[in-house]
């Protein structure tokens, strides 16, 4: 290890934010058995929050509303911290022992990139943290090795992916109201994926720009999430979801991922706020959050 020159206390805060699949199509499946997806992703601007910190020794500490259900032991964040001091060693470059805390506010495996996005932050914290700096293209291979998701996550910008999740291309959209419900159910990722029909669909296809929301979510209307069908039948609780959210008039609702977060995307706070609180009376013991879609430029 490289040690730091100095080691004065230092803080760094990082949201891994919450992954949202607008769509996701199984384009074909690789030799490897890894799927390729052509996938339309957005985040949200609220998601788990990560705190980075120099200290005299490791330390990795989980809280928060799901941290009781995360391993401290065998975590995407460790791989992530340990990856890039790999990273860094070869370059020469320093860094030093870190105390990481993880408030865990997502549901665990549910469809919006929970891991990944922690791993994500991670990279990008402690780059902050060690004042670090990697060329993109090496940090899009140690993401790459933490996941399939984790390059997008590392972006957190709206993006198109293809591949299986490693080709990004950078996508504009309107930065809108957003619910995210998940039934707290669990559902079986590879399940889901034996369950599929087929796995060589049409790929999403040219996106026709929008001038006014509206618009730009009914053209949304014509994609799918393949993997929507097959976890509806594991899980009910996902067909009630969506149902719930287009009753409260969302004007786009899906599920996210594989499961089991669905979402509503709304044209006013007013009209989010409602379905939020609504949701929330009407099924107590769902995770239910009102938050918001983050902009994008191509």
């Amino acid at each position: 290890m490289t040690p730091v020159a100095e080691r004065r206390s230092e803080r760094i805060v990082e949201t891994a934010p919450a992954k949202i699949n607008l769509a996701l199509h199984v384009t074909g499946r690789r030799d490897d058995g890894y799927h390729l997806l052509d996938s339309l992703v957005t985040f949200a601007e609220d998601g788990d929050e990560l705190t980075f910190e120099s200290a005299e020794r490791d330390s990795f500490r989980v809280v928060g509303r799901f941290g009781a259900e995360l391993s401290q032991d065998d975590n995407l964040v460790l791989k992530a911290r340990d990856l890039l001091r790999a990273a860094l060693d070869v370059r020469g470059l320093p860094h030093g022992p870190v105390a990481i805390t993880l408030d865990k506010s997502l549901p665990i495996a549910s469809g919006i990139g929970g891991g990944s996005a922690d791993a994500a932050a991670t990279l990008r914290g402690l780059l902050k943290l060690w004042k670090a700096e990697l060329a993109p293209e090496t940090l899009q291979q140690i993401a790459l090795k933490l996941g399939a998701d984790v390059p997008m996550c590392l972006a957190s910008t709206p993006l198109r992916a293809r591949g299986i999740g490693e080709a990004i291309e950078l996508a504009a959209m309107f930065s809108v109201p957003l619910v995210l419900v998940n039934p707290l159910k669990p559902v079986s990722t590879p399940e889901i994926f034996r369950s599929l029909q087929r796995r060589d669909n049409e790929p999403i296809g040219e996106i026709a720009a929008a001038a006014e929301v509206s618009a730009w979510m009914q053209s949304l209307s014509v994609l799918r999430n393949d993997l929507q069908p097959p976890a509806e039948a594991l899980v009910p609780e996902i067909a009630e979801a969506c149902d719930l959210l287009r009753q409260s008039l969302a004007g786009f609702v899906r599920m996210s991922g594989s499961g089991a977060t669905c979402f509503g995307l709304y044209e006013t706070e007013a009209a989010a706020m409602k379905a939020a609180l609504a949701l929330s009376a009407y099924r107590p013991n769902w995770y239910v959050l009102l938050t918001r879609t983050v902009p994008g430029d191509r």
